[in-house]
């Protein structure tokens, strides 16, 4: 199962490693950004599952970010909570109406932001119109994050399920290791593309026990596709 992606956007260092230090003990995948500017260059690069953002940041405020954030069509879905010492009901009210799906004030106990972001993660999920993705039995649930054939669990590493989800959703259509390394991995990361090569093999070992490696096919000359056709 893949770990969800919280993205943590504080400029105070100590703050910011320490939120990411208890998500990671919890089982989240982690990111941070100190800025706007890296906040904007990492959401691009991967979008997460939930933005954690401090209200006071240099460049531009939280708020303005989290409202950014809510008109793009491409991460309006992404569920924004916000991190403050603004404590009054005016400013709860004022981030809440800029799009922030909660709001916690400063100071907080771990156990109480990590109930914040689960109950923030279950309501975005529920909300989701493309939850599960089938194909002749094998069944890929976004909002677990687990792939199943029947009752029986693939048991998959991140990038592997990443890949699938990429490939299941793109169905009958060729993508070259580029490609698949900008929509995947992300533009910002530097790796070489047999990368692609030894991550579609493990997808393919993984599959290979309920027979459905052969969805993963190798198109000579031009990249891999997803596809329940036999080549």
């Amino acid at each position: 199962m893949a770990a969800r992606q919280i993205l943590i956007v504080e400029d105070e260092r100590p703050i910011r490693e320490m939120i990411a230090f208890g998500l990671r003990r919890s089982g989240f995948e982690v990111r941070e950004a100190a800025d706007v500017s890296a906040a904007r260059a990492s959401i691009a690069d991967r979008r997460p599952d939930l933005v954690l953002v401090d209200w006071m940041l240099p460049e531009m405020s939280g708020l303005e970010l989290t409202r950014a954030l809510k008109r793009d069509k491409e991460t309006q879905e992404v569920p924004v909570i916000m991190l403050t010492a603004r404590a009054e009901e005016q400013d709860k009210v004022l981030g809440l109406d800029g799009g922030a799906d909660d709001y916690v004030t400063k100071p907080f106990s771990p156990r109480e932001l990590l109930a914040r972001i689960n109950a923030v993660l279950r309501r975005s999920s529920n909300g989701s119109t493309e939850e599960v993705i089938e194909a002749e039995g094998l069944v890929l649930d976004a909002a677990s994050h687990r792939v199943t054939v029947g009752d029986r669990t693939v048991q998959l590493g991140p990038t592997e399920y990443r890949l699938l989800s990429f490939f299941m959703t793109h169905p009958e259509r060729v993508y070259s290791r580029t490609q698949l390394l900008d929509r995947v991995w992300g533009g910002n990361v530097y790796v070489e593309e047999r990368t692609v090569d030894v991550h579609i093999r493990r997808l393919r070992k993984a599959l290979e026990a309920f027979s459905y490696d052969r969805f993963i096919q190798t198109v000579r000359g031009s990249g891999y596709r997803f596809s329940t056709r036999a080549e």
